[in-house]
């Protein structure tokens, strides 16, 4: 009887774990739902992260999502942090977007836990600083009052964890990143989101074939606005809306990416690689639009000589423009990038926007990178 109660037991057990495993999963998907229902869907929610990290990725038209195998692999696509060189790695970048007016920073680290697992934490920050609040440039009697100006910032925050694993076939990676989102408006405003991203990579010969879900459970920002009673009657007096605190939702975005690694000589190889990225937020001014989504590619190639220096060049944001006619043509945004290996230390540039061929302003993106302790990898 002893070897049937226990049987028993297990059953009981069982049962037990998967009628609440159900029920777990019920309540996601209805939390999900909820939070779906009574958010509002926005194509740009939360863009400042669709931007790319590192001055090697831009210097490649951002297609990066094959071939990335360092720290900034946690952004990219998280199983790449398996295919990293040294078992540390820290990386920081800085870039001016519009003329100086906005400032794009990224800080990383990157650790190997042991020959299957690795850990990585990443801050991104763009924002806006001394913005000049003229909310109160009137006194109390109408005179207008200049040292009544005072300054504000609008920020955009990101931390990000990321988790990656090498299956036992030495070929096949995988990872995942966990996101917190806060973004201020002074102090008037403030939102708190999260969501995930999940990637894939996998190896063959000298092909890297790779697909990256970025939001892939979607991201929710929750917003919160803290307008005083006099803020909100100045804002209705000027005819401005006082907006309402509400929820966004950020929709998936897939990415699927391969690479090939060309060795002309001893000294000299290609890389070249290929991105698609598929947006699931509704038509969009892309090369490929539909009412369900859209398709935009990417190409990038990066030449090595004697793994010391480094020259990129790639071009990505295909659009549809239509000049004053109303003929039809296709706007890009081509990239060039270079970087020197000075042992440990990667020191990596980029110019996007050569020539003016896109709407956006010309930006220089700087990046640094330090390893420590090389891991012999087959290639």
């Amino acid at each position: 009887m002893q070897p049937f109660s226990q049987l028993m037991y297990l059953q009981l057990k069982t049962s037990i774990f998967a009628t609440m495993l159900k029920q777990a999963s019920v309540f996601f998907i209805l939390y999900v739902f909820v939070c779906t229902c009574y958010a509002q869907t926005r194509k740009y929610s939360n863009d400042f992260l669709n931007i790319g990290v590192s001055a090697r990725s831009f210097g490649m038209g951002n297609s990066v999502v094959a071939s990335c195998n360092d720290v900034s692999a946690a952004y990219w696509n998280p199983a790449g942090l398996m295919r990293a060189s040294e078992k540390f790695q820290f990386s920081v970048m800085h870039a001016n977007y519009f003329s100086g007016i906005a400032n794009y920073d990224y800080a990383g680290a990157y650790k190997q836990v042991d020959d299957k697992n690795a850990v990585g934490f990443s801050i991104v920050r763009f924002g806006i600083d001394n913005i000049a609040n003229t909310i109160d440039l009137k006194g109390p009697s109408g005179e207008i009052d200049y040292n009544r100006i005072k300054s504000f910032s609008a920020s955009d925050w990101a931390f990000m964890g990321t988790y990656s694993h090498l299956l036992n076939n030495g070929n096949t990676s995988f990872g995942g990143t966990a996101k917190l989102i806060h973004r201020t408006l002074g102090s008037f405003a403030n939102a708190w989101g999260f969501g995930f991203d999940f990637g894939i990579q996998h190896k063959k010969d000298d092909w890297i074939f790779a697909l990256m879900g970025r939001d892939i459970t979607f991201t929710f920002t929750g917003w919160q606005y803290n307008f005083t009673p006099t803020e909100k009657a100045q804002l209705q007096q000027s005819g401005n809306i006082v907006p309402q605190s509400s929820l966004e939702v950020a929709t998936p975005r897939i990415i699927g990416g391969v690479c090939r690694k060309i060795t002309l000589n001893e000294k000299i190889s290609f890389l070249p690689e290929a991105n698609l990225q598929i947006t699931t937020d509704g038509r969009r001014n892309s090369l490929i639009s539909t009412r369900a989504g859209s398709m935009n590619p990417s190409l990038g190639v990066e030449t090595n000589y004697a793994d010391i220096v480094f020259l990129r060049v790639g071009i990505y944001n295909f659009q549809r423009v239509k000049n004053i006619v109303g003929n039809t043509s296709i706007m890009l945004q081509p990239t060039i990038g270079i970087g020197l290996k000075l042992n440990n230390l990667m020191v990596d540039y980029a110019f996007t926007d050569l020539g003016g061929s896109s709407a956006a302003l010309y930006t220089h993106v700087f990046s640094l990178k330090l390893g420590i302790g090389k891991i012999e990898r087959e290639e």
